[in-house]
């Protein structure tokens, strides 16, 4: 098989991502189409790109969420497989060229990705946790792909059902490798195709506050709800109390403290406890 304009599209969520997105488009093959799902409808960007760049199309959206916003642009595609990569991640010269060679005798995957060029931050994981490398081999099973980059094969996933979207950020893609391998998929990366990721660099600096605010409370309303979904009520009862208590405890020391941690502390409490009482990912950042 191979990855042709005919067959790929790549899938793009942007959050105030202007000062990333740019790069991240540069270094894609002008023949691909992109679909950009700009998810703090900036009207100016849609059109600086669509004017900039040829066979692209931005999708104006609220602020729905990497998984929905993945799952919007993967809908619109109408190809078979979909790059899903995020705004601050930057394909090498040589990326798509090194997978197609390197997956020519390939019959069928879930979710393939190439490698990140860090090695001390690899966006995989393996199958065994005793496996330290992927042994040389240029196409590798793997235990989980991060999110940032992921070609998925939408004929694998039954009734289009791709990202769970109550996450609104985090473990949406690591949901969806466990699903896949539960239904037997195979989750590949190839050695030899590189990717560059900037890592945390995809909302613009002058939100960095408040979007790190976001990240806190979004992680750890996350993690309860997918120990919900994969390990039951009593284990994930038991980790969500036992996080509630030890980020309440530092919330309170760093309040009478004065100390600024307690904001982080304040918002780690809350996702955890509205994900205990089962309420909707709600929060969003404060970005006007």
């Amino acid at each position: 098989m191979e990855f042709t304009s005919n067959n790929l599209t790549f899938v793009i969520v942007t959050f105030n991502s202007r000062k990333v997105i740019y790069d991240c488009l540069d270094s894609l093959p002008k023949d691909f189409h992109k679909l950009i799902i700009e998810n703090s409808s900036d009207l100016e960007l849609k059109k600086e790109l669509e004017q900039n760049y040829d066979k692209t199309k931005v999708v104006l959206s609220e602020n729905i969420g990497m998984g929905a916003g993945n799952n919007l642009g993967i809908t619109k595609s109408n190809t078979q497989f979909v790059y899903v990569l995020n705004p601050d991640v930057v394909l090498k010269p040589d990326t798509m060229s090194n997978i197609n060679n390197s997956i020519s005798d390939l019959d069928n995957f879930a979710i393939l990705s190439p490698i990140s060029d860090n090695p001390d931050y690899p966006n995989y994981r393996l199958n065994s946790s005793k496996s330290q490398n992927y042994d040389g081999n240029i196409i590798r099973d793997v235990k989980e792909i991060d999110g940032y980059s992921m070609i998925i094969n939408k004929n694998f996933f039954i009734n289009n059902f791709f990202f769970d979207e109550k996450f609104f950020m985090y473990l949406e893609n690591v949901d969806l490798c466990l699903r896949a391998k539960k239904n037997s998929g195979r989750l590949l990366i190839v050695t030899n195709s590189k990717i560059h990721h900037l890592g945390a660099q995809a909302v613009d600096d002058q939100y960095s506050e408040e979007i790190e605010l976001s990240r806190n409370w979004h992680w750890m309303w996350s993690k309860l709800y997918f120990n919900k979904k994969h390990r039951g009520m009593f284990v994930s009862l038991l980790i969500g109390l036992t996080s509630l208590i030890g980020n309440s405890v530092k919330y309170f020391i760093y309040l009478i403290t004065f100390n600024n941690k307690r904001n982080i502390y304040k918002m780690r409490t809350s996702g955890i406890f509205n994900s205990l009482l089962g309420r909707k990912s709600w929060h969003r950042p404060k970005i006007n």
